[in-house]
């Protein structure tokens, strides 16, 4: 039954976002591409935003602290080194769509200067979680690897 929860809810905000997207209020668009493939990338870049942003404040500030609270140290090393890589895996992904539809929307030759630094803060965003990813994950993962083995005396 859980699973039939999460996907109706997943569909009710799927809905939300189709009623509520930029294109409903007022967002114009150059005619170039048709209503319903603008419509599903502006919805594809705030699902893969607020996906991003939501993951990020929810293992930064209350997994991440619960889990080091009541979790015994190895626990929480052993667990954060199979999390990293998947929750950097996830938020690289949700940030390279989201940067890719933005860049689509708003074509850098015709954008706005305040359209130009949001899709730069998007894909210094992207390139920040693939440095993550691929240079301090597997050194903290190393770490963690290293610190869980017991010394022998």
């Amino acid at each position: 039954m859980a699973w039939l929860t999460r996907f109706l809810t997943a569909v009710a905000f799927l809905a939300v976002g189709v009623i509520f997207s930029p294109e409903t209020f007022g967002s114009i668009s150059d005619g170039s591409i048709s209503p319903i493939l603008s419509t599903s990338i502006k919805l594809a870049h705030l699902l893969c935003f607020a996906t991003a942003w939501g993951t990020a404040l929810w293992v930064t500030f209350i997994g991440g602290i619960l889990m080091f609270k009541y979790l015994p140290r190895h626990q929480f090393g052993n667990l954060q080194s199979k999390m990293f890589p998947a929750y950097f895996s996830m938020v690289g992904v949700c940030c390279a769509v989201s940067a890719a539809a933005f860049g689509y929307m708003h074509p850098w030759k015709s954008a706005t200067t305040t359209e130009k630094y949001q899709l730069g803060f998007l894909v210094s965003a992207f390139a920040f979680n693939l440095i993550n990813l691929f240079v301090f994950t597997p050194m903290t993962i190393e770490v963690i690897s290293f610190s869980s083995i017991p010394c022998s005396s």
